[in-house]
């Protein structure tokens, strides 16, 4: 089997769904008892002595999925405890809250794709597995002399999985760091009075209302799209998608709340939503987040990916006086980078992506859509006693006046090589037209025209060549993108279509 083409960086993502299914039980089982086997080698301990968890989100070949990894896992004497709807963060905490202490956990997720998609994230008490792990875990699945003989030492008898209700304690986790932050018992209803709509898009994420919110004292009316249903009718579970995100926005207005959150799948992203319908979402998030540590941890690093604005740099280091490190995309690239920073004993309390998923160094560094959320709500109940809402933290942070991103096709069999020679290409022709390189640079090339910028990367794992684009004045953007224009024309394996639906 080429199982190969399910690695998605640091995940396992397939087809789960119909005749083109790639993701299937059969597929999962055999992840399971790899997985078992990477357990066991790297933790030196007999099989019967290793505890797993195992979550998945809404969808609906989730249950499946499941059960059949589990299997394989059994089949190796390692018990397994089934946590039936959770979030990718509550299976990564299941490894380090006392009363679990799990030696390895897995996620049954693909995070925003639509419903015929799904996957898996595998974690240990380190953390989650990096790429590398994800290819190491693959090469061992496709190895069937190691599947059919696996020498293991454990008792002939049936093993079955064990009932595990980790949302529970996941909350009430949640609930004590509000407890802390607010300085107040949980018993006083520390949320009484403030107004907050939840969207869960029908992903995983219908707990916060109900079991942290509510039971707080907030007032979670106009809240929607909090039964898990894997058909996802509403709108896609994704707080970048701009359906979403209008749909949330309207219920905040007409319901007058204080607040708006809205999840992906999984819940390891969020965004919010200001009183007035506002967006907190990209560049205005990261500065969220940047402002939630700046007191703590002054002077500290904030790392980002590679699309953040001009504006956002300002921010952070003229407002937040702290240091803006623009890396890499990739939730994993930007966690690794702040880790990598903390061992050379430079502070870096946050790692996060403009998408949502934040990565404090108080968490774990681990991407939390429901711990970002609630050090949010923390903050508009502070807020609340002196009327103003949650924008006011980041009211300084400026915005480009034009924002594009294009995602051009490479219709070439080798696009990663073709994709790294524009690159190349588009850095040697900034130089001859006069027009500045951004550096340092961590990813693809970044100009500066002097009203806005462009930065042109290859996508992390689709043949594109995706070009990000801010201008700080109206009309820039046509002039920057005719001038891009002209460049590729040169390569006649790109579909420049898109720039004909560009507006």
């Amino acid at each position: 089997m080429n199982l190969s083409t399910l690695q998605n960086g640091s995940d396992i993502r397939g087809i789960s769904m119909g005749e083109h299914a790639n993701l299937t039980t059969d597929v999962a089982r055999r992840l399971g008892r790899s997985f078992a086997f990477i357990l066991q080698r790297d933790l030196g301990k007999p099989y019967n002595t290793i505890k797993v968890a195992i979550g998945r989100d809404s969808r609906l070949t989730g249950k499946a999925l499941l059960e059949s990894m589990a299997e394989g896992i059994m089949s190796t004497g390692i018990k397994v405890y089934n946590c039936g709807l959770a979030t990718t963060p509550a299976m990564f905490m299941s490894t380090q809250m006392k009363d679990f202490m799990m030696d390895g956990a897995i996620m049954v997720t693909a995070s925003h794709l639509p419903k015929e998609k799904n996957g898996f994230k595998f974690f240990t008490s380190s953390g989650g597995f990096d790429k590398e792990d994800i290819t190491d875990l693959l090469i061992i699945s496709e190895s069937e002399a190691f599947l059919n003989n696996m020498d293991i030492q454990v008792a002939k008898k049936a093993n079955v999985m064990l009932e595990l209700d980790l949302m529970k304690a996941y909350s009430k986790h949640l609930k004590n760091l509000i407890s802390t932050t607010l300085n107040c018992n949980l018993s006083d209803k520390p949320l009484d009075g403030l107004h907050i709509v939840v969207d869960a898009g029908n992903g995983a994420a219908g707990f916060f209302a109900t079991e942290i919110l509510e039971p707080l004292g907030a007032n979670i009316g106009g809240s929607q799209f909090l039964e898990p249903n894997g058909e996802f009718p509403n709108h896609p579970a994704n707080p970048e998608n701009a359906i979403a995100i209008e749909s949330v926005k309207k219920r905040v207005i007409d319901t007058g709340a204080d607040l708006g959150l809205i999840f992906d799948t999984d819940v390891d992203r969020s965004a919010a939503i200001s009183p007035k319908g506002t967006p907190i979402a990209r560049d205005a998030i990261v500065a969220l987040a940047s402002y939630l540590v700046h007191e703590k941890y002054p002077g500290g690093t904030i790392v980002t990916d590679s699309v953040t604005t001009s504006q956002l740099t300002d921010f952070i280091e003229n407002d937040l006086k702290m240091k803006h490190l623009r890396y890499k995309r990739g939730y994993k690239n930007v966690i690794n980078k702040a880790k990598e920073l903390e061992s050379n004993k430079i502070s870096a309390p946050l790692a996060i992506e403009t998408s949502g998923h934040a990565a404090f160094k108080d968490n774990y560094y681990l991407d939390d859509g429901a711990y970002l959320a609630t050090l949010i709500v923390c903050q508009a109940a502070k807020l609340k006693k002196d009327g103003k809402d949650i924008s006011y933290l980041i009211s300084t942070l400026k915005q480009p006046a034009e924002v594009a991103e294009l995602r051009i096709p490479i219709i070439k069999d080798n696009f990663s090589t073709y994709g790294e020679n524009i690159l190349r290409d588009f850095k040697g022709w900034a130089e001859e037209k006069d027009i500045s390189l951004i550096t340092p640079n961590y990813e693809g090339v970044r100009v500066d025209f002097g009203f806005g910028w462009i930065l042109m990367r290859k996508s992390l794992h689709d043949p594109l060549i995706v070009v990000n684009m801010a201008s700080d004045r109206l009309k820039g953007l046509d002039y920057m993108t005719n001038s891009l224009l002209d460049f590729l024309r040169l390569y006649n394996d790109l579909d420049l279509s898109v720039f004909e639906t560009h507006d």
